[in-house]
């Protein structure tokens, strides 16, 4: 595949295929023979462009017109603080920006081009003489500091991806994530090159208004982090879809969340999948169960070989992005080509299980703590629909491990959830975890706060 316009283009004139956006529409026939920039494709010719729009569908739109095109791509996530653009456009060396937005913002100086997109069609001018193999650089999501500009090709992008067939009933796509992040940009992908449709979500609109507006589109395939999928079943509006294929990814998915949405959508196929910005998608699970099976590990028969070292899980596959840009000579991956992606895993039996993030420890006395293992076992609660474990400062022990729980919606419950219920959680943590691990207070809130990446904001005490 020599661009992402090319697979479009073959496979766009059939004017049934969509982008939906919250506020507007563009089908994949139209926009063979129109441009969203406005004529000024030409301009963008080898360039280093920042695609920073406020809309995801004039983003998608840039981004299937300027591959090939451009020198490089470089996604601008919309919660990308505004301290780090300066840092973002020197290192991507970008000397153009395209927007939505109708005239430059502050953070825009000294960039040579500015082209705003519309997903209001004019029909276009330049020739596509494509003579580039366009980087697309995507930006990690971390929480703190700068983030990592992480370097993918087009090919390394769709390896996990099996494009070019239709299935006779059409494809609908949609999903929880931005499109300039990584999980979003699979699913991209995925309806593009699978000659599906896609419903984009918007920050603007609540969970309920989105998923309203996915039902009423016809979502058949559907995906986002555990954290999307635990929000949309507090939802009223949960009921408003009907998918065929629901993907979940970006976090663990412990065996409460598979559960819970087996049991919503009966009629759904429940896969869970991992993937890191760097290391491309790994593998994905779909017999229900959390963890992967251990014989994953060493397998090289689908072009991927992962190893677990020092309890962390190592990928190495043609899916691993090639290096990144201005990270003071950080490399990607190791000397064998393996990336170590920080996630630990645990073996018990014959399934590795998935129980944090390396850097995500809670240091209780001198023993280790991942909050999403503890986390799982609170969700593994019937009357809780999510958790978070944090951490609290402590005289003695210098930490201790506390929760804040969210509880499913009950009609008739009372003005507040009994200390029967707490005591049950607690004797749940004691059942299925060391002492230090069982939280030392637990607080019923209403909701949990989750990132523009799909993930919860964990918060550091």
């Amino acid at each position: 595949m020599s661009s992402l316009w090319d697979s479009v283009g073959d496979a766009g004139r059939l004017p049934e295929r969509v982008l939906w956006g919250a506020a507007a529409s563009v089908t994949l026939g139209d926009l063979v023979h129109g441009s969203s920039l406005g004529g000024r494709l030409g301009e963008l010719r080898g360039r280093s462009v920042l695609v920073a729009t406020s809309d995801q569908l004039t983003a998608a739109l840039a981004l299937i017109e300027l591959d090939g095109i451009a020198r490089r791509l470089v996604l601008c996530p919309p919660d990308l603080p505004s301290e780090h653009v300066p840092f973002v456009k020197t290192a991507a060396a970008v000397d153009a920006l395209v927007s939505d937005w109708d005239a430059p913002e502050s953070g825009s100086e000294g960039i040579g081009s500015f082209v705003r997109c519309s997903p209001r069609l004019t029909p276009a001018t330049s020739k596509r003489d494509e003579q580039h193999e366009t980087e697309w650089i995507l930006l990690t999501s971390g929480t703190t500091g700068q983030p990592k500009l992480v370097v993918h090709t087009l090919l390394s992008l769709t390896a996990a991806i099996r494009g070019g067939r239709t299935s006779a009933t059409p494809t609908v796509w949609s999903t929880f994530y931005d499109i300039r992040r990584y999980g979003g940009l699979q699913i991209f992908l995925r309806a593009l090159l699978g000659g599906g449709s896609l419903v984009l979500s918007s920050l603007q609109e609540s969970m309920g208004d989105f998923l309203i507006r996915a039902g009423a589109h016809g979502v058949t395939h559907i995906s986002g982090t555990p954290s999307h999928w635990r929000r949309a079943l507090m939802s009223p509006s949960a009921h408003r879809i009907s998918p065929q294929y629901v993907r979940l990814s970006g976090e663990i998915a412990d065996q409460a969340i598979l559960n819970h949405l087996r049991g919503f959508y009966p009629q759904a196929r429940i896969v869970h999948a991992f993937a890191s910005t760097e290391a491309g998608v790994a593998f994905d699970v779909g017999d229900g169960l959390a963890g992967f099976p251990a014989s994953l590990i060493g397998e090289k028969s689908v072009g991927i070989e992962m190893k677990v070292e020092d309890g962390s899980l190592r990928i190495r596959s043609a899916r691993t992005a090639e290096r990144y840009l201005g990270s003071h000579g950080e490399t990607l991956a190791d000397r064998d080509g393996f990336v170590d992606t920080g996630d630990m895993v645990e073996l018990r039996a014959d399934r590795y299980y998935f129980v944090g993030r390396r850097g995500g420890i809670i240091n209780v006395g001198g023993l280790k703590v991942h909050p999403e293992e503890v986390e799982a076992v609170i969700n593994g609660h019937p009357k809780v629909r999510m958790s978070l474990v944090r951490t609290r400062k402590n005289p003695i022990t210098g930490a201790l491990v506390v929760a804040d729980v969210v509880l499913k919606a009950e009609p008739d419950s009372g003005a507040g959830p009994p200390a029967a219920l707490e005591r049950e959680i607690l004797q749940l943590c004691h059942q299925a975890l060391p002492r230090h691990k069982v939280p030392a207070a637990i607080t019923f809130v209403p909701d949990l706060t989750v990132a523009a990446s799909g993930k919860v904001v964990r918060h550091r005490a």
